[in-house]
């Protein structure tokens, strides 16, 4: 099934690019060279073609293949609001890929398809709670950029007011992990904050300042800094 998908990705390879590519991310796979524009052209027309049992089955084995351009395929095969008649399997196989993040593209793209499912159904934080304790650095990091559409509402409902506010509380254990990664997660998810919530976005830089490493926290207040002059 899968091999007139990658077929039409490498048709699209350009060697050069890739090269620099696989230098840029330091990631040990193979590199086609794609840019975004090309791989989200090939990925909307699959979604049109395909229901979503096969678009699920082809998402995992483009996943499998471990070339940069088929694993970024198979998030953005899954990166959809509706996902009917069932996005259960969508989800479950998203979650499952956490444990092969390994670069910062790779982990942002399944992260904005996790993104469309746990705000389809909010009961999935249950599980990215646990991605917290994770001994995996990336996975502990996908709890954040997963949990970004929380960052986002003006107007948020209490339900959703006890979600922004668990994820804060996630962020306040891991503010002493001071790997970078999981540190620049934590700046980006209050920075995002700050747009629709400055007041708690202050409240947490005040509580936690001594903890995070002094990048996160100016990532953190940057438009706030800016709207303060």
């Amino acid at each position: 099934m899968i091999e007139p998908y990658l077929e039409a990705l490498e048709a699209l390879s350009d060697p050069e690019r890739a090269l620099q590519m696989r230098k840029y991310h330091k990631a040990d796979r193979r590199y086609l060279g794609l840019a975004n524009p090309q791989i989200d052209g090939l990925t909307k027309s699959w979604r049109a073609e395909l229901d979503l049992e096969d678009r699920i089955a082809l998402s995992d084995a483009l996943w499998k293949t471990d070339i940069f351009e088929g694993r970024l395929a198979a998030a953005k095969l899954l990166t959809q609001a509706r996902l009917r008649p069932d996005d259960a399997p969508a989800w479950r196989l998203i979650a499952s890929w956490t444990p092969d993040f390994d670069s910062w593209a790779i982990a942002d793209h399944a992260s904005m398809a996790a993104q469309k499912r746990l705000v389809a159904n909010p009961d999935r934080l249950d599980e990215v709670e646990t991605w917290i304790t994770s001994d995996h650095m990336w996975t502990r990091r996908a709890a954040f950029v997963s949990t970004l559409p929380w960052t986002k509402q003006n107007h948020p409902k209490p339900h959703e007011l006890a979600a922004r506010d668990r994820i804060l509380g996630w962020a306040a254990k891991l503010v002493t992990d001071h790997q970078w990664f999981i540190q620049k997660a934590i700046g980006w998810w209050l920075r995002d904050l700050s747009r629709h919530d400055p007041a708690r976005t202050i409240a947490f830089v005040e509580a936690h300042r001594e903890a995070m490493k002094p990048f996160a926290v100016k990532e953190a207040m940057r438009h706030l800094k800016k709207a303060g002059g």
